[in-house]
């Protein structure tokens, strides 16, 4: 029983060791195919990559190949260009010999004629060789001198005949290329307070944050009456309102206000100013391309931002005379880099007029000279409100681009009327004085010229109606900067003789034929 027993648990663990090498050989079967079918999906990937990357490979040798047979074809054209040059050159070296040849036959003929002419002149005048030879370039010069002048006179007239047309030519193409409407920028004057607190806090106790604030800008700090939430800065100098404006932003910003505070505060301001001024003028420097620019004069050029004369900003105001000034020296034929340069800063002495003692002119050619600009530069700054005489055709550009910019409409706010009636009022004033024949308010109202009687006022007398006119000027008259009064005294006499003897002559000539 136990052997039979024995037998049967042995068989149904053969039995089911059967089932397990079946399952297993099964798994297997199934795992060898799986795994075949992804090796053969793979090599059929990879095979179809390979194919792609030679389809690229040949299609990149086709175009390449295609490229080289394009270079050897414009290689081949290049070449037989060169080849035609170097014949067209060699003809024309060849021509340009002949000639040399012709004209060195033609000077030694000239050469000969004078020799012969010279000799038949000193024989048939009988005057020796130098002589003859100083009289033939007497003669020369005289007809030389007659022909250019004949040529000045043409030109000069063709000149005045077409001025004006040539004017418009030039003028109007850079008018409307230069200037461009832009919005003004508004230069704040004051400053928002939130609220009550914040107020208190920068008036401090007994008022000694504001007076802190007042002493480290410069400024005069006055909250508005009825409206507790706005400062208003007072000074004549933007760049110290600039300043003030900065640091009590960011003091009511911060909402710690304290001494040391208010100290840090101003020195990042100052700082964050000065660095605004430099990166301003960097800026316009760059927008005209007119080469490199000393670090200090690109620092006063970015102090004209917060600079205005009649309402137009000065720094918008050198741009758009840069860039006329430069349009016309471009259709003129003259530096256009330089003659931006100049028109970019013709105004730069009005960044600190009012710190230094002088016009804006004499202040920017001071600079100019300091810097070592260039003479045509220095010129046009000087020269152009006629203070100085004009040395450079661009120094006229810039003084008309001056002029367009100043007067073009909507450049600056002062009204046509308050204009007139300040003209008007300055020749008023010279004409209202004895021995005054004309006066002329020119140069937007900067110079007043007068023209006196030099019968009736001597030298000394004009001196004195120049003093006279400048005191009731600056007495009378509100105006900004300076005006200049030029008194003319001149005396020109003039008779013509001739004509009266001519026609004596005729009529005794026609009455001993009668």
């Amino acid at each position: 029983m136990r052997q039979h027993q024995h037998r049967q648990e042995l068989l149904a663990v053969q039995e089911q060791a059967r089932d397990i090498v079946a399952q297993a050989t099964a798994k297997t079967k199934a795992q060898v195919a799986k795994l075949q079918a992804k090796n053969q999906r793979e090599t059929l990937a990879y095979q179809q990559s390979v194919k792609d990357e030679l389809t690229e490979q040949q299609s990149d040798i086709a175009v390449r190949e295609q490229r080289r047979q394009q270079r050897e074809q414009l290689l081949d054209q290049m070449t037989v260009r060169l080849d035609d040059q170097t014949a067209m050159l060699d003809e024309r070296s060849q021509v340009n010999q002949q000639q040399r040849h012709a004209i060195h036959d033609l000077r030694d003929q000239a050469a000969e004629l004078r020799e012969t002419r010279t000799t038949t002149l000193a024989e048939r005048a009988g005057m020796d060789t130098q002589a003859a030879q100083d009289e033939v370039l007497r003669q020369a010069e005289i007809e030389l001198k007659r022909d250019r002048d004949i040529e000045i006179k043409a030109q000069n007239d063709n000149a005045e005949a077409n001025a004006e047309r040539w004017a418009k030519d030039v003028v109007l193409p850079a008018t409307q290329s230069g200037p461009q409407d832009l919005p003004k920028e508004h230069l704040e004057h004051t400053v928002t307070v939130p609220n009550g607190e914040v107020r208190s806090k920068i008036i401090g106790r007994d008022g000694q944050h504001i007076r802190l604030l007042e002493t480290l800008t410069g400024t005069d700090l006055i909250f508005v009456p009825d409206d507790n939430t706005t400062l208003f800065i007072s000074t004549h100098d933007p760049i110290r309102r600039e300043v003030a404006r900065v640091a009590i932003t960011n003091l009511v910003a911060s909402r710690r206000i304290s001494a040391n505070q208010i100290e840090t505060q101003v020195e990042n301001a100052q700082r964050d100013v000065n660095h605004s001024l430099w990166e301003t003028g960097e800026q316009a420097v760059s927008l005209l391309h007119v080469g490199w620019m000393h670090p200090d004069l690109m620092k006063l050029i970015g102090r004209l931002k917060y600079r205005t004369s009649y309402g137009q900003n000065v720094l918008q105001h050198s741009i758009e005379v840069a860039q006329m000034t430069g349009a016309m020296a471009a259709r003129l034929g003259y530096n256009t880099r330089l003659a931006r340069r100049a028109g970019l800063l013709h105004d730069l002495g009005k960044a600190i007029d009012h710190e230094v003692e002088g016009t804006h002119v004499e202040i920017g050619v001071e600079f100019a000279e300091k810097y070592e600009e260039d003479p045509v530069v220095i010129n046009a700054i000087a020269a152009h409100h006629g203070d100085v005489e004009k040395t450079s055709p661009i120094s006229d550009l810039v003084a008309a681009a001056d002029a367009i910019s100043g007067a073009r409409p909507g450049a600056r706010s002062e009204s046509v009327e308050d204009y007139i009636n300040r003209l008007r009022s300055l020749e008023k004033i010279a004409n209202d004085q004895d021995g005054v024949t004309e006066s002329y308010a020119i140069q937007a109202g900067r110079e007043l010229r007068i023209i006196v009687n030099p019968q009736t006022l001597n030298d000394q007398a004009a001196a004195n109606l120049t003093q006279e006119v400048a005191k009731r000027v600056e007495a009378e008259l509100t105006y900004p900067g300076k005006i200049k009064v030029t008194t003319i005294r001149k005396l020109t006499a003039v008779e013509y003789v001739g004509d009266e003897k001519k026609k004596k002559k005729k009529k005794k000539k026609a009455a001993n034929a009668s």
